[in-house]
């Protein structure tokens, strides 16, 4: 029942797709209409339509419209939608290769982590996902990852002792909290505010401008920035439907997500200072741990990175270490 809704609710949207255009790209994603990403994801229809004289119309919808992300990308992969952008994560479910892209403390800067994903080793990682039948046009920021909480201010691992903090599904995140003492609660992320107000959980973990957007420092106290996991969305678009594009159509959509990551990234740059400031001024307090005071967050979960060397392959990890280290300032 459940999928023959969903056929048809997709099957109304690529109905209401413009008449004139040939081609319908339908694009998920779980953000809501506020996020960066889905911003930039508009600059990226408005390149695909205008490059295109609007033989393609792109049609986004976000906020888990069409499902939650693993129920994307295998609608994706089945070509029952066009496209999805998720976190990078998600896709180690196919192939553990991807864990390594999110383990904790990989990267001592976001500068860094986008000089490995948008290098050889990115785009190694990319050319992966034809085993699962996708195409990955590139990499969007989600960004690194903060904690909030209700309990205490967290300045150090052992403020997290018993914390009930929300996580992605993701094995390698809830290993990561495990290792700092909290007590990691997978959950998917539509339910996090309403578990934050009605104190199902003490807190959560993601980047600022998703605690902005999504107004999670509404229902909590504390704010901090821990930087404890570099996140980015994969774009990936159906092989099969990919491939039955012209060659002209496909640099297109390639060139277009290219121009729409670094639209994404002025608008982080420009907008970051404000959604702290704005936080702050709603009343939570926000802990800007010093590097000294990261490094004992990084020291204690060297047990995961050093778990999934076997998880992802040596070969792998070795590889995306030794891109960290060649991509990091001596």
């Amino acid at each position: 029942m459940k999928k023959l809704a969903f056929t048809f609710g997709t099957a109304i949207a690529l109905f209401a797709g413009t008449a004139a255009a040939e081609t319908v790209l339908r694009i998920g994603h779980g953000a809501n209409e506020q996020y960066h990403m889905h911003r930039a994801l508009l600059h990226f229809e408005e390149q695909v339509e205008t490059g295109s004289n609007g033989e393609i119309d792109v049609q986004i919808f976000p906020s888990s419209q069409m499902g939650p992300d693993r129920e994307m990308i295998e609608s994706v992969q089945a070509g029952v939608l066009e496209m999805a952008v998720s976190p990078s994560s998600f896709f180690a479910g196919w192939d553990q290769a991807f864990a390594v892209i999110e383990l904790p403390y990989m990267y001592s800067s976001k500068d860094i982590a986008l000089d490995v994903l948008n290098g050889d080793a990115g785009g190694q990682m990319l050319a992966r996902l034809s085993e699962q039948g996708l195409v990955g046009l590139g990499w969007l920021e989600n960004g690194l990852r903060h904690v909030t909480n209700n309990v205490r201010p967290i300045e150090s691992p052992g403020d997290l002792e018993g914390v009930k903090l929300r996580t992605m599904k993701v094995p390698a995140h809830v290993a990561t909290f495990e290792a700092l003492g909290a007590n990691p609660t997978p959950m998917n992320f539509g339910e996090v505010y309403s578990a934050l107000q009605q104190g199902v959980i003490d807190g959560q973990e993601n980047p600022v401008a998703l605690i902005d957007s999504q107004r999670f420092y509404e229902v909590q106290k504390h704010v901090s920035l821990t930087g404890h996991v570099f996140t980015v969305y994969i774009p990936v678009i159906s092989e099969a439907f990919f491939s039955g594009l012209s060659a002209e159509h496909q640099q297109l959509l390639r060139d277009a997500m290219a121009s729409a990551e670094s639209y994404q990234q002025d608008l982080v740059n420009s907008e970051e200072a404000g959604q702290l400031q704005k936080i702050r001024e709603a009343g939570v307090n926000v802990v800007d741990l010093t590097a000294k005071q990261r490094q004992v967050f990084s020291d204690q979960t060297e047990s995961v990175r050093a778990a999934y060397r076997d998880e992802v392959g040596a070969d792998v990890f070795d590889a995306w270490v030794s891109a960290v280290r060649d991509s990091t300032p001596q």
